[in-house]
């Protein structure tokens, strides 16, 4: 089964130096995921101010320009990952999250973890 995994955290991470040793240690986990066939598409995204946010309500589409002050925690990556089941994406979840435990310990966010639906 397909998951999608998201990894959120407030924007101003962004303004920090991450750690080397996390670098390294994602690029091995990486490695790892592309090499065994479980990991298909993984990476980080650019900051909100160069996002767009195109809504529709009342009947009407608006557009909207970053950067989002409203918002308090944003998807800085992703990751497409076919696993056996719930529990093998949820370890995988909990690897990436120890990683930056582990490598940065003042980092704060969550890793979402959702199910692709499947196609007929």
């Amino acid at each position: 089964m397909r998951y999608l995994m998201f990894i959120k955290h407030s924007e101003d991470y962004r303004n920090n130096e991450v750690p080397a040793s996390l670098y390294e240690a994602m690029g091995e986990f990486v490695q790892e995921g592309f090499k065994s066939g479980v990991l298909i598409d993984t990476n980080g995204l650019k900051p909100t101010a160069d996002a767009h946010r195109v809504q529709l309500r009342g009947r009407k589409i608006t557009v909207t320009d970053g950067p989002f002050a409203e918002t308090k925690e944003v998807i800085g990556g992703y990751a497409v990952m076919e696993l056996k089941s719930e529990a093998e994406a949820l370890e995988y979840a909990r690897r990436f999250m120890e990683l930056h435990l582990q490598h940065w310990p003042e980092f704060e966010g969550e890793c979402e973890v959702r199910p692709v639906e499947d196609q007929p």
